[in-house]
């Protein structure tokens, strides 16, 4: 803005006119602000490099989960380990007149045994070429590796925790390539390029979430590519895929996933460069089968799920631990129960019976038996009893006097004369064949004695 415009602003804000002040500075502000826009939408990119796909979140069938709460617990523990790993035989570079070797191990800075009653502890992976690892948790016996291949093969091996996650300091891996009768150019990594070595998943696991875990070799740190543009590795990528599904991950440290179901699955693990793309060298892409199965009862399952304490498995990470017993009242012990001995019962033979046969018995006829006439007895008849008659005299009429009071004398008792009993003769029959014995007469002389008094006139004894 050149000095007349200044010096005319100037006077017209120095008029007073506040309103038109506030509507220019406005309309300034908004022209300065598109200014800068434009020139910032004509930059160029200097980084001729194609990014690396960005860290993608795990989606669809599984997720990611923070490690078991047993696991975080115990963690610290070994925090303070720096463990030194080498590898005494083969030497690198060594060629063996023999199919089987022997390798040797060194650790310093961490101890490596196996809990008795847990069965985990601090220990080694060791990989040849690209198998399954071997967990090696003595180091005084050698691990014998038999019927190799003829050719060029590679050692492996890094410091692991007792659920089998890496340590990831300088120092914790080892590796040796070596060739049993002749060389080949198979299994020979190359020690100028990024090295994928792949840990877990791997075998079999009874309990979910599980941890994917790896190891890195020669990968540059991801503030390189900031410093370096000519640098092509150090934004690198490892590419996860489990049974099809693939997710990015920009960190080297383990994840824990969930949502397996039971069952076998398919592990990928890959190392990409900055532009996405696989880096070719031996191991850096690796598959691995594991199979689930829920409700597995070994320690590490039983950690994951939470059924074990830190307190009661701190042995795995500490050998010199022993388990705190808590103090409870003595309970008195119950008497034994006296076991009485069931006497066993003899068995009764029951004799066997045998039927006797049932005799016959013949009928005899039944002899008839005729009737005897019965006796008739005749009824000898009851002679009459005559009762004389008793003749009334007529009343005489006898004048109503008055009657003087009388003072009632007592009542003369008169006793009743037995009424005599006439005894009957006793019938006896007789036989038929004798006549019958002539029949005694009875006389009418044979009357009743009644009485005198009864047969008085009941008249006279009305007037007494």
């Amino acid at each position: 803005m050149n000095t007349g415009c200044r010096k005319f602003f100037k006077s017209l804000f120095s008029t007073g006119f506040p309103i038109i002040k506030w509507v220019i500075a406005l309309v300034l502000v908004v022209n300065l602000s598109s200014c800068v826009e434009a020139v910032k939408s004509q930059e160029v990119s200097i980084n001729p490099f194609m990014k690396a796909p960005p860290a993608s979140e795990i989606s669809g069938t599984f997720s990611e989960t923070a490690p078991p709460d047993v696991i975080q617990a115990l963690r610290p523990s070994l925090e303070g380990y720096q463990p030194q790993v080498s590898i005494l035989s083969p030497q690198i570079d060594e060629i063996l007149p023999d199919n089987i070797v022997k390798v040797k191990l060194q650790v310093k800075d961490l101890p490596i045994f196996k809990d008795p009653q847990w069965q985990l502890g601090p220990h080694l992976h060791l990989i040849l070429d690209n198998q399954p690892y071997i967990a090696v948790y003595d180091l005084n016996q050698p691990v014998v590796l038999s019927d190799l291949s003829p050719g060029t093969h590679t050692l492996r091996v890094f410091a692991s925790r007792p659920w089998h996650e890496s340590f990831k300091n300088e120092g914790a891996y080892a590796q040796a390539t070596f060739h049993v009768l002749t060389k080949t150019e198979e299994n020979n990594p190359d020690s100028k390029l990024p090295l994928l070595t792949y840990s877990r998943p791997n075998g079999g696991y009874g309990a979910e979430p599980i941890m994917l875990d790896f190891y890195l070799t020669n990968a540059p740190l991801h503030s390189l590519a900031e410093t370096n543009p000519d640098d092509t590795m150090s934004n690198w990528r490892i590419r996860s895929t489990v049974n099809g599904e693939s997710f990015i991950l920009d960190r080297w440290q383990p994840i824990y996933l969930k949502g397996f179901k039971p069952g076998k699955t398919w592990v990928k693990l890959e190392f990409l460069d900055n532009q996405g793309q696989p880096v070719k060298n031996a191991f850096n892409t690796s598959i691995r089968l594991i199979n689930y199965q829920p409700n597995g009862q070994d320690t590490l399952s039983k950690i994951v799920r939470g059924e074990l304490t830190a307190d009661e498995v701190r042995g795995i990470v500490d050998p010199t631990y022993t388990a705190k017993i808590p103090v409870t009242e003595p309970i008195p012990a119950p008497t034994p129960e006296t076991k009485v001995k069931k006497q066993p019962i003899p068995e009764v033979k029951i004799p066997e019976v045998i039927p006797t046969p049932v005799t016959k018995v013949e009928k005899q006829p039944i002899p008839e038996v005729t009737p005897t006439p019965e006796t008739k007895v005749e009824k000898q008849p009851i002679p009459k009893v005559k009762i004389p008659e008793v003749i009334t005299t007529p009343a005489t009429k006898v004048e109503k006097q008055p009657i003087p009071e009388v003072t009632p004398t007592p009542a003369t008792k008169v006793e009743k004369q037995p009424i005599p009993e006439v005894k009957i003769p006793e019938v006896t029959p007789t036989p038929l064949v004798t006549p019958p014995a002539p029949q005694a007469e009875i006389t009418e002389t044979e009357e009743l004695n009644l009485p005198s008094e009864t047969m008085e006139n009941p008249k006279s004894q009305l007037e007494e």
